[in-house]
């Protein structure tokens, strides 16, 4: 039997929204083939001056043009740099317009949890529901996190949780080693300044930018490394993204056992 409009209609919609299409963009449909009108000639635009110092918060200015990938990544370094304590590094990320992200993101994502806990979570990058809330880790894959952090007597006000990149990508694809790497200074002191005494990268990028590692994800998952936060030598541990888990639930077992470990580590 096939199945009811109103359930295709729903299952065509969910793939909508996952793919990144959350906004209309017309009510009206289009006869792409109806034979075209002859539309009457097009006035020239006047050029309209922009109002002086005129700032688009979460945008980049039309006059400022876009820094060179070079030139971002130094002026990442540099501004990560005077950022003594971590409302200082927020209200940085929430001017800096290096990363071209930040044009098509609803709003910065810059952490969640306990600045003071003695264990960091670091994942890629935002998605929708993070996006939306401007929380990390807050939709589904936040959900299956909560329910592992439970699981060794730990919540969200005894961890803290960032991502590498703060701002959503578009469709929720994979950020490019460009973005990636123009946001790292900014994660890295965010470490810095937190300084946990455990990291746990979420997923394969996340352990392969912060850790320097090459190893897929299945070979390093659940193997301690020596991270420096700048101020000292800790332990880290990558493990699989939530993510991951959802989509392949068999792998949670070894998940599971990774955080028994962290669990082990925070006890001794």
């Amino acid at each position: 039997m096939p199945p009811a409009p109103e359930k295709s209609a729903r299952d065509l919609l969910d793939f909508y929204m996952e793919a990144g299409a959350d906004a209309l963009v017309g009510e009206a449909p289009i006869d792409r083939f109806a034979p075209e009108a002859t539309a009457p000639p097009a006035r020239a635009p006047q050029p309209v001056a922009p109002p002086p110092d005129l700032e688009i918060k979460g945008r980049a200015s039309p006059a400022t043009a876009p820094l060179a990938p070079d030139e971002a990544a130094m002026a990442a370094r540099a501004a990560a740099k005077t950022a003594q304590t971590l409302p200082e590094l927020r209200a940085i990320l929430d001017k800096f317009d290096g990363c071209a992200l930040k044009a098509t993101a609803t709003q910065l994502v810059f952490a969640d949890g306990n600045p003071q806990a003695r264990v960091m979570f670091v994942g890629e990058a935002p998605g929708r529901d993070e996006d939306i809330e401007g929380l990390p880790f807050v939709g589904r894959s936040g959900k299956l996190l909560d329910r592992m952090l439970a699981a060794i007597g730990l919540d969200r006000t005894s961890v803290y949780i960032a991502n590498i990149v703060p701002w959503r990508p578009p469709g929720n694809r994979t950020p490019t080693s460009q973005e990636s790497q123009t946001c790292l200074p900014f994660i890295l002191r965010q470490i810095e300044l937190v300084d946990p005494d455990i990291l746990v990268c979420m997923g394969n990028p996340s352990a392969q930018t912060l850790l320097g590692i090459k190893e897929g994800i299945t070979k390093t998952r659940g193997r301690w490394f020596s991270f420096n936060t700048g101020k000292r030598d800790i332990r880290a541990m990558p493990t699989f993204h939530p993510a991951f888990l959802l989509r392949s639930p068999l792998q949670k077992r070894f998940a599971w056992r990774d955080f028994l470990a962290i669990k082990k580590a925070l006890a001794s």
